[in-house]
């Protein structure tokens, strides 16, 4: 962990493990650097559409789990910040494969969170793209 994060990654891993819905997923964090997160996706074959496709809600919902720590290593996790607004491009669909989302802050405002995401294969091939928006309550 870089020494200029406002979170560890323990205390990231902690917050996911007592929020139910992240586990539903299965999400785990791969790394944190300031203003950045990227989380690792297993295959679950229970989220996948028929023919073995990973359901679009699965990178959604990595989209905004990864922004939200990326959020928490410059805010720390007290502030409450909320999704506003999300936007989703399925650029290549995964069939059947874990999936990689890294999440980047764009800008940290006093009202609003800009941030856009990507999520990827173990080939490093991108699936999706997302444009986020949060806000700080």
């Amino acid at each position: 962990m870089q020494s200029n994060l406002e979170v560890t990654l323990d205390e990231v891993n902690s917050v996911l493990a007592e929020s139910a819905f992240a586990n539903v997923y299965g999400i785990k964090v791969e790394a944190l650097a300031r203003g950045e997160c990227t989380v690792y996706v297993p295959f679950r074959p229970e989220l996948q559409r028929p023919g073995g496709f990973v359901a679009g809600p699965v990178f959604m919902t990595a989209a905004d789990i990864a922004t939200w720590l990326a959020i928490m290593t410059l805010l720390g996790k007290e502030p409450l910040t909320l999704t506003y607004e999300l936007k989703s491009a399925f650029l290549n669909p995964a069939k059947q494969e874990d999936i990689y989302c890294t999440a980047r802050i764009l800008k940290c405002g006093k009202a609003l969170i800009y941030a856009v995401a990507d999520c990827r294969n173990r080939a490093e091939q991108l699936l999706t793209h997302h444009t986020i928006t949060y806000v700080r309550k």
